[in-house]
């Protein structure tokens, strides 16, 4: 049997415990350090998953220096993302990136250099990919079930506020820079997803148009979902609510929105058209039923928590070690993930000009 691909983890925060656990759970590697800028807290991630003899550190320098390391992990706050990224690929380690990747447009071209230099492979968080029920909807759409897909909606409903932990970084323009960039990139990602045909694929934008609004930017009041109040909490510095047309090379068009001011549990709703079918959440409506005179309801896993325990990071994590062992690149590595993020970007350049935006913003 192959050695195991020894992994670092670094930064210890809520999501950190679910790299640990799919790479502790995966037979080809092994958790080999954990890093974080309290030294504490990475003590506590390794205690928590019963990791003992491991290589606990306060410095990323140090870390990355840690015996054998192949993989590491960025799961530090989003601002850190691009630095930490361009120092895994200079010391040749295969990467993790946690979403957003980065803050501006300058950083993403400096991690893109310095990860083709290095040659090193990549995977993005974009962890919905390997829901149950978008694989099973993905592989659908590849199977004809709809057709050709000409119109996807998706929406990042979620009332993010002061019951995060990651809050006060993410509601500053400084550090968070954008509702669409620190939570609804997933949705953004999810409309590229299911608006290519490919079961492997994610559609390329060309033109974004975008709004935003909503009512929370500047206030202090604020809805705790999760104890089902009104509390005091710390205001957000941009607006709550965004809401983007993206044209498609392939033809199609998307609606994608970012809604923090939603008074309600989370949600993530979908619904894609094509010329055979339809997809409305988990119910579909195709012409591979001739007989159905109601929606078919497919009995899968959801996307309806934003608990990172109830996120597929098992099989992102599962994905990855297999592209590493065959020398292949990720569907969702750093160059895809950079296709997803310009529709953020893009979006808050429209709210300056008040014009559509080209795409791509970065060239190759």
């Amino acid at each position: 049997m192959a050695e195991k691909l020894r992994v670092l983890v670094h930064g210890a925060g809520w999501v950190s415990t679910q790299h640990i656990m799919a790479f502790t759970n995966n037979p080809n590697t092994e958790v080999v350090a954990v890093s974080s800028r309290k030294l504490s807290s990475a003590r506590t991630r390794a205690e928590e998953a019963g990791l003992e003899g491991i290589g606990l550190y306060d410095s990323y320098e140090q870390a990355l220096s840690h015996d054998g390391v192949d993989i590491v992990c960025v799961c530090t706050p989003q601002r850190f993302h691009a630095e930490n990224t361009i120092a895994a690929a200079e010391s040749g380690k295969h990467i993790v990136i946690e979403k957003p990747i980065a803050n501006s447009l300058d950083e993403i071209r400096a991690m893109r250099e310095a990860v083709h230099k290095a040659g090193v492979r990549t995977v993005v968080s974009f962890v919905l990919r390997w829901n149950p029920l978008f694989e099973t909807i993905k592989a659908m759409v590849a199977d004809d079930a709809l057709g050709d897909v000409f119109y996807v909606e998706t929406d990042y409903q979620h009332d993010i506020a002061s019951w995060w932990t990651g809050w006060d970084e993410a509601r500053k323009t400084s550090t968070g820079v954008s509702a669409f960039l620190t939570g609804g990139c997933h949705a953004i990602d999810s409309l590229r997803w299911f608006a290519a045909q490919g079961e492997f694929e994610a559609a390329r934008p060309v033109e974004v148009f975008a709004y935003s609004g909503g009512y929370r930017k500047g206030l202090k009041k604020e809805f705790d979902y999760l104890a089902n109040k009104w509390v005091d909490g710390l205001p957000l510095e941009y607006d709550d609510l965004e809401v983007a047309l993206v044209k498609f090379s392939n033809g199609a068009v998307g609606k994608v929105s970012v809604n923090y001011g939603c008074i309600m549990p989370y949600s993530f709703p979908v619904e894609i058209f094509g010329n055979k079918g339809t997809v409305k959440d988990n119910r579909v409506w195709s012409h591979k039923y001739p007989g159905q005179n109601n929606w078919v309801e497919i009995p899968a896993i959801l996307p309806d928590s934003a608990d990172v325990t109830h996120h597929p990071f098992q099989g992102q994590m599962d994905h990855f070690v297999e592209c590493i062992q065959t020398n292949t690149e990720s569907h969702c590595n750093l160059d895809d993930a950079i296709v997803t993020h310009e529709i953020a970007f893009a979006a808050l350049q429209c709210y300056e000009t008040g014009q559509p935006v080209k795409l791509p913003l970065i060239q190759d």
